[in-house]
């Protein structure tokens, strides 16, 4: 019996102390109904999680999505708004995945989709925005570079540096290989996205962040995710652009009879930000708070958290609160604009005005020295730290150019032929134009929203030779005092 039990003639026997690797539980890309979780999202419906994306989900890093409102402090105005990042982000996981389902339902074997390619995917679009700072856009956009002049810190930069720290921390069995063509697909459409490692199947990274043309699941989810929490309508239809598109020569293509539907999506996102995201009276919250948080930051060191994955992960919304229970007294000043936030007692808005259309190319934003030095009266002398200016830049996701004009086309299903279509093919009555500038100026005091007001029609004709504001402050408004 011996002869069976020996080490053979090639084996190492030092080799048979060693035990042999565990093969992984669940392995990468496949899983059946047994494994999956379900969450019911109020806009999707029931959401299946795979074990490798509960495994995410369950970190405190990506619970911590919770606390972070998906439209930041538009809650204010909008009372409905409190939806957050973190079924934002179950969304896009569900939408990535209806997504690569149907296109290897109809061209799986053309374009060798499998298993492997559907989790990466799905992956990047529950991960995408675990890098997301407090409120929302406002502490990459308004904070940080008020701390960091010139800052180019965003949110989906420390998405892939959080992402590193997430699977070395907790373990999460994933290999290399498919976690870094997560962060490519993450860092997509940023200035930091990077040589993508896949050498064919380049169309999986515009799914979910796409930088050629802004069409992807992201805005699908959040566009009607935002509209509904708002009370808006929304008459965007993503399914139409789910079931139609069509990978041609490694590009995402759709029907030639989608192009009005895929004009709404780029028009629904930009009336969003009008209405909802630059509202003018959010626009003042987010002044006040950014005001304070500038305020708190010597103390607490809120800046410094965003500059180490390990540490960034505990700031949320709730910083608020940390604010105004600290016992530092030389928190004084920012816990007072918080307590006027609460009460309503906001930055005055004095009036805006939009940028003519000649003007566009040349812009340079508007600053509180700007109108300052436009002041004329002596009743009363302005400071800097009197006045608050919001530049808002709106447009339908790539700037001044039309992202209509990046996408190609195709006329049916039979047909191989793609092609971009112009908007004079279509109607006369689409936009000529495909950015607005606002600036919005705001008095700290309401007695100074005359005077405010004096020196903003004052900059306009220095700079225009003409008031461009639609109308003037009302004399009511302008002469308010407390």
């Amino acid at each position: 019996m011996g002869e069976y039990c020996a080490a053979g003639p090639e084996e190492d026997p030092a080799m048979a102390l060693v035990a042999p690797l565990a093969p992984p539980k669940h392995p990468y890309g496949s899983f059946d109904r047994t494994s999956t979780k379900q969450v019911f999202d109020n806009l999707h419906g029931n959401i299946s999680l795979d074990p490798l994306a509960c495994e995410f989900v369950d970190t405190e890093e990506f619970q911590r999505l919770r606390d972070l409102k998906q439209l930041g402090l538009t809650y204010l105005v909008y009372p409905g708004a409190v939806h957050t990042r973190f079924e934002h982000s179950l969304g896009v996981y569900w939408l990535a995945g209806e997504a690569m389902n149907n296109l290897r339902m109809y061209q799986g074997n053309e374009l060798g989709i499998d298993r492997v390619d559907v989790q990466t995917v799905k992956l990047a679009g529950l991960l995408h925005d675990i890098g997301h700072g407090p409120f929302s856009h406002l502490f990459e956009h308004e904070f940080l570079p008020r701390v960091f002049p010139g800052s180019t810190w965003s949110h989906e930069n420390m998405s892939a540096l959080l992402l590193d720290s997430i699977v070395d921390k907790h373990e999460i069995d994933i290999e290399a290989d498919h976690l870094k063509i997560v962060k490519e697909m993450i860092l997509a459409s940023s200035k930091f996205a990077t040589t993508k490692s896949v050498k064919e199947k380049y169309f999986l990274y515009d799914i979910v962040a796409n930088g050629q043309n802004g069409i992807d699941v992201d805005k699908f989810d959040y566009i009607g995710r935002d509209c509904r929490a708002c009370g808006l309508g929304c008459n965007f239809q993503y399914w139409r652009l789910l079931q139609g598109m069509r990978v041609m020569g490694d590009e995402i293509c759709y029907p030639a009879k989608d192009y009005l539907s895929i004009h709404k999506l780029f028009t629904t996102r930009a009336d969003l930000h009008r209405t909802v995201y630059t509202h003018a009276k959010v626009k003042a919250v987010e002044l006040m708070l950014v005001d304070a948080l500038l305020e708190a930051n010597e103390y607490l060191g809120i800046a410094l958290h965003a500059q180490d994955p390990t540490d960034f992960w505990k700031l949320d919304d709730t910083i608020i609160k940390s604010i105004e229970t600290a016992p530092n007294s030389e928190l004084e000043k920012a816990k007072s604009i918080i307590q006027r936030i609460r009460r309503r007692e906001l930055y005055k808005f004095c009036n805006q005005y939009s940028v003519p259309k000649e003007n566009l190319e040349h812009f340079k934003d508007i600053t509180a020295q700007d109108i300052v030095c436009s002041q004329k009266s002596s009743k009363v002398l302005l400071k800097e730290e009197d006045v608050a200016v919001s530049n808002v830049k709106i447009d339908l996701t790539r700037g001044k150019d039309n992202p209509l004009e990046s996408i190609k086309f195709f006329k049916d299903f039979e047909c191989d032929e793609k092609f971009p279509i112009t908007d004079e093919r279509v109607s006369h009555l689409l936009p000529a134009y495909n950015q607005d500038r606002i600036v919005r100026v705001y008095a700290k005091k309401p007695e100074l929203v005359e005077a405010v007001s004096e020196a903003f029609e004052n900059l306009q004709l220095r700079m225009y030779g003409e008031k461009t504001q639609v109308h003037d402050t009302p004399r009511k408004k302008r002469i308010r005092f407390y």
